[in-house]
């Protein structure tokens, strides 16, 4: 037994792997079967209506899509990093999010959102794809945007891709009861526990930080028993659970997710501090620089502000040349693996969000994301830097050929 009151560094390496002891193994083991034998036909007919109904049955699990051990060990250690009592595992972090905005859909047909969110996410919402209709509002606005059949509240803080930060204890009230689910895919349980705050769910889009490592597509929603009864109901249904694998993988390397997390934002703090200073920077967005963090949620809600930021460079030609010339980042979509990772929310993860969404939350044709790894900073930054100058170098050619052949 993990003794209570562990740290987070000890849950990481600890948790979900209670039983271990008693299976004669030391290494997590995965379980890949499809199906499983059904030793007495009455047990097993119950186990599979129990497990239908959101419930799980670790001693009958009958078919893969109910349940599967390896994957109910990762969700039992990510429940305990985020002080939940329980966590529901999901093939990618879409599937968690339909399953949650089903699950809340049962109550109501009424979502408050607060923008920027993902841009999956935010495609999801307004699609209407669920039946659901939604409200965009300001983080202070939620009270004013609730209605009678309001099931559910949105926000993701740090936000993607601009990092502005929620003020989620705030959310809980303005709410009045609605549950609120929080996007923590950017503050990990690292930095942030949401359900400590009021919230009702947690989203973790876990083939971010979770993973770490680039190889592993997931989602996972850390609640209470019952939320994760109706999440599991869905997941059945839809058969949206997480491969074993993946779990596998994702249990793994949780044991070094605090140092994960602490050693990106460490290069984060150095890379950010740079941009600021650099010419041909327009603003730099990023929760640990002076007035980025004007509530003051830095040590209060979060232990620190995390190894995401995102940088103006005023022109999309910009910002294009310098994802052009990056060598040792790699320039693609997603965020929180072990090496950086730069991307153009405005063309590619935020592209299906409408325009004036887009413009509204400072989501530019100049706007790149850039997720810190745990490479030396100093590398990472000269890096960037070097691709700022050969971006500035092109700005400037362009400029005078025009100049060239103005009338």
């Amino acid at each position: 037994m993990i003794p209570t009151q562990s740290a987070l560094e000890t849950l990481a390496v600890h948790a979900g792997r209670e039983e271990l002891m008693a299976l004669g193994v030391h290494a997590l083991p995965i379980d890949l079967s499809s199906t499983y034998p059904i030793r007495d036909l009455q047990e097993g007919g119950e186990a599979l209506e129990r497990m239908a109904l959101g419930g799980e049955d670790k001693s009958n699990p009958i078919y893969a899509r109910l349940y599967n051990p390896t994957v109910g060990r990762f969700e039992e250690a990510l429940a305990q990093l985020e002080g939940a009592e329980a966590g529901v595992a999901f093939a990618s972090g879409m599937a968690a999010l339909t399953a949650c905005l089903l699950a809340a859909k049962q109550k109501g047909n009424h979502v408050v959102a607060v923008r920027p969110l993902y841009g999956g996410s935010d495609h999801l919402l307004a699609s209407g794809l669920l039946g659901l209709e939604v409200t965009w509002a300001e983080a202070d606005g939620i009270r004013e945007a609730l209605r009678s059949d309001t099931c559910l509240v949105i926000v993701e803080s740090p936000a993607n891709p601009t990092l502005q930060l929620v003020d989620l204890e705030a959310v809980v009230i303005q709410a009045c009861g609605v549950p609120v689910l929080v996007d923590s895919t950017f503050a990990t349980p690292v930095l942030q526990n949401p359900l400590k705050l009021g919230a009702a769910m947690v989203l973790h889009s876990a083939t971010k930080f979770l993973g770490g490592h680039g190889d592993v597509i997931a989602g996972a929603v850390a609640t209470s028993q019952a939320w994760a009864t109706e999440l599991r109901k869905i997941r059945v249904i839809t058969g949206s659970i997480l491969h074993p694998l993946a779990a596998y993988l994702l249990h793994r390397g949780l044991p070094t997710l605090p140092l994960r997390v602490r050693a990106a934002q460490e290069g984060a703090k150095f890379v950010a501090a740079r941009l600021v200073a650099h010419p041909a920077v327009k603003a730099v967005h990023y929760p640990g620089l002076p007035g980025e963090d004007p509530a003051g949620l830095i040590g209060t809600q979060m232990k620190g502000p995390g190894s995401l930021m995102a940088f103006d460079l005023g022109t999309f030609e910009m910002a294009q040349e310098v994802m052009a010339n990056v060598k040792l980042m790699t320039p693609a979509v997603s965020l929180g693996s072990v090496d950086s990772l730069i991307q153009h929310p405005a063309a590619l993860t935020h592209r299906v969000v409408d325009a004036a969404a887009k413009t509204k939350s400072g989501i530019s044709a100049g706007l790149l994301r850039l997720s810190v790894g745990i490479e030396a900073p100093e590398d990472i930054w000269a890096d960037l830097e070097q691709a700022l100058a050969k971006a500035s170098v092109a700005a400037m050619q362009k400029a005078a050929v025009l100049e060239t052949v103005a009338p």
